[in-house]
């Protein structure tokens, strides 16, 4: 299983040629691609209507790993961690990454500089 940041799927909706994309990629490897929930609402929010119908039935195909307490937990502590070492990163970054982390699931992200940033994240590059 990983999970797929939202720059992924960005990058998924602006290729024009699918095949050329990191999500074509991975997911000709791997067969279970999750996103978190957080991600959803990135995309939801920042998703043109052009891409709507794309959109919807792309997220029907994969997991949604749902921000729980736990996931929540983890944020905190990666907050504090990076807030300690002047390293912070954006907040939707930070819970996705604690979604991964919580969950043991690596990430993919074409956003390494800042996932590379939150301790014992495995990052796929």
């Amino acid at each position: 299983m990983i999970l797929l940041d939202s720059s992924i799927l960005i990058e998924l909706f602006r290729k024009k040629d699918k095949e050329k994309t990191i999500f074509y990629s991975l997911s000709q490897s791997y067969s279970d691609l999750c996103i978190s929930s957080i991600t959803y609402y990135e995309i939801g929010v920042g998703n043109r209507k052009s891409h709507a119908d794309y959109w919807e039935s792309l997220s029907d195909n994969l997991n949604v790993i749902p921000f729980d307490k736990a996931c929540s937990n983890s944020a905190v502590t990666i907050y504090l961690d990076l807030l300690k070492a002047n390293k912070m990163i954006d907040l939707a970054d930070i819970l996705i990454g604690a979604t991964a982390l919580t969950h043991n699931i690596p990430i993919a992200t074409l956003n390494i500089k800042h996932f590379d940033r939150i301790e014992r994240l495995e990052i796929i590059k």
